[in-house]
């Protein structure tokens, strides 16, 4: 299905005169990028003796923007191997990709825009005590769950939401950063690095701020004092280059930034938690994992990390990495020296333990040999010191690096045995239950797991939700009472998506939904998936799903019924006058407060389709 619907941009490309954009893309890009048409022989990746690769296939790029290919090579997940070219060369890369031209952007090209700037001078302090979804979830504990006194919405109201007002992102066509309300603003940021304030009633615009990368994590908000003695409340941002921003609430004027990890591949998805004063921040590495043995590259020197900053100074105050420096470990067949060991990213928020004075966070695999206890592991760090107290790992030896084969003898730039990817991509969510404190974390192996934080992470029960994928995410479940909820990706699998309710207890289902019909089936020639890896969110008796195939869906949290949907994959009138449409979602999820519901819809890509919309939903 795939291979009819981008025949007709295949034909258009070979027609096209070659240019320098074609020479940058068979030397830098070619390698990783292949084409669906000429691997049609090809089976299936994920099936025996398919390709390891999972960089976009040529003709996917089409689908992108050359803002959004260009945006990806400077200061996104791919500036790893975009630091290799010049800016010319990057740009003449992004254009051939894409097949368009910068500044003629198929999603909110940016002549499209207007103002529309807020004529209000309400301050964000006067409402600093206003119902809010303020960072990854509604409290440092990580459980998603919003209550009706500062969500304003329960089961009985969603069918009745109505669009309130949608707002257009400038050449955008993945959304990842989930939105944040406070103060009555809605805090919310895009791929290209722009950071926007937004009144969460009218979604007229206080001001706009541009990070100098990308922005793949929910933004917090939190009270500073500067060293002047002025005082007010600051958005925290972190972007793919690993750069912290502080910045006014107010104004958006810069307070201060500070760049937490200087290696290349360095930069940040996990959204950034702030906790009396301290912001803990969690490094990943993605751009080294995606470069592996490829083009030469001396493989790999990232190490997963945490910092904790001083919120009103920036200042580091502790920096712990996930796993031992690496060394070197001898040169590949063709001269290129190796290192190891590496890996075990961040990907997600930081969880707070108070009682224990702990912060949890969830590692990914290693990128080179030798194995590590820290990689796919639960890892406990003293909150004042970030002295390690503890790691739970629950797969050991998953090494894995783009363009290396399942085994891999004397080449030491790969791992000698080829992992299933496997990350933690979600926070673990710290819950009590049965008299005593428990911590579930799930993992893209389709399996949650229930720790018990007394006992060093000693498992308590698991459950399968799903078959295991290492494309997609499983970014996190959501807790209502007794009940833990999780979506499930599995996208590399015949049968991606559905749901499941357990009990936090013991870990036996309570209920359990299949895959629900695609929605966005009707948008030939996108990528269509019915993975329901995106955060999820509950309210009093709902859980919320965003799912890659464009549908905003809430299930009865007792029953499992869907009780509403909504189907994002259509053009919207915006706010801001930028041409936009809704598309696939993962990641982040939806955000509840104060009588309103939002959520960002765009997910393009290899695992969803374009979009570049914010969607605020509120009662009539």
């Amino acid at each position: 299905m795939i291979l009819a619907a981008v025949s007709t941009a295949t034909k258009a490309q070979e027609e096209r005169p070659a240019g320098p954009g074609e020479a940058v893309f068979g030397r830098a890009c070619a390698a990783c990028h292949v084409s669906l048409i000429a691997n049609t022989a090809s089976p299936p990746e994920g099936a025996p003796g398919a390709p390891t690769g999972r960089a976009l296939p040529r003709e996917m790029l089409r689908r992108l923007s050359a803002e959004a290919i260009l945006a990806a090579l400077t200061t996104g997940k791919m500036q790893a191997q975009g630091s290799a070219l010049s800016e010319a060369e990057r740009r003449a890369a992004a254009e051939y990709a894409s097949g368009s031209r910068l500044g003629a952007a198929t999603y909110g090209a940016p002549g499209s825009a207007k103002p529309n700037l807020c004529v209000s001078t309400t301050r964000v302090a006067d409402f600093a005590h206003a119902p809010s979804w303020n960072g990854w979830s509604t409290e440092p504990t990580n459980t998603r769950f919003q209550s009706k006194a500062a969500g304003g919405l329960s089961a009985a109201d969603l069918p009745k939401l109505r669009l309130k007002w949608a707002f257009g992102y400038v050449n955008v066509s993945a959304l990842r950063a989930q939105p944040t309300v406070f103060g009555h603003r809605v805090f919310a940021a895009s791929d290209t690095g722009e950071i926007y304030a937004l009144d969460a009633k009218t979604g007229c615009t206080y001001w706009v701020y541009k990070a100098q990368g990308s922005i793949a994590a929910a933004l917090s908000v939190g009270p500073y004092q500067n060293s002047a003695g002025a005082a007010g409340f600051a958005v925290y941002a972190g972007d793919h280059t690993a750069t912290v921003y502080a910045l006014d609430a107010q104004t958006g004027s810069l307070l201060w930034k500070r760049k937490v990890d200087e290696h290349p591949a360095a930069g940040i998805t996990g959204a950034p938690t702030l906790y009396q004063g301290r912001l803990y921040v969690p490094v990943q590495g993605v751009g080294e994992e995606g470069t592996g043995s490829s083009n030469g590259y001396a493989c790999c020197t990232f190490r997963g990390s945490l910092s904790q900053l001083d919120a009103s100074t920036g200042e580091v105050i502790w920096k712990t990495y996930t796993m031992a420096e690496p060394a070197p470990r001898g040169r590949s067949p063709s001269g290129v020296q190796s290192f190891g060991p590496a890996g075990a990213a961040i990907w997600s928020a930081p969880t707070i333990d108070v009682d224990r004075e702990l912060v949890y966070v969830g590692t990914g695999n290693g990128y080179s040999d030798p194995p590590q206890p820290g990689t796919d592991a639960i890892v406990a760090m003293d909150i004042k010191t970030g002295s390690i107290r503890w790691m739970k790992q629950v797969a050991a030896g998953d090494i894995w690096a783009m363009g290396c084969g399942s085994k891999n003898g004397g080449n030491p730039s790969c791992p000698s045995t080829l992992g299933p990817d496997y990350d933690f991509s979600a926070s673990p969510a710290l819950v009590r239950a049965a008299g005593r404190d428990i911590l579930i974390a799930v993992q893209k192996s389709g399996l949650a797991f229930a720790l018990d934080p007394d006992k060093r992470g000693e498992v308590l029960w698991q459950y399968r939700f799903g078959q295991g994928s290492g494309l997609g995410g499983q970014w996190g479940g959501a807790i209502e009472g007794n009940r833990f909820f999780i979506g499930t990706a599995d996208l590399l699998t015949s049968a991606p998506g559905g749901m499941h309710a357990l009990n936090v207890a013991d870990g036996k289902p309570v209920w359990v939904q299949s895959a629900q019909p695609k929605l966005c089936l009707k948008n030939p020639g996108q990528s269509c998936s019915a993975g329901q890896g995106g955060a999820l969110t509950s309210i009093p008796g709902a859980v919320l799903n965003a799912g890659l195939d464009g549908g905003l869906r809430a299930y009865s949290s007792r029953t499992g019924r869907i009780i509403w949907l909504y189907d994002t994959n259509r053009d919207f009138a915006t706010v801001n006058g930028v041409t936009a449409r809704g598309g696939g979602m993962d990641h982040g999820g939806p955000v509840v407060a104060d009588g309103m519901l939002y959520v960002n819809s765009g997910y393009g890509g290899f695992v969803g389709h374009p979009g570049n919309i914010l969607l605020a939903f509120g009662l009539p």
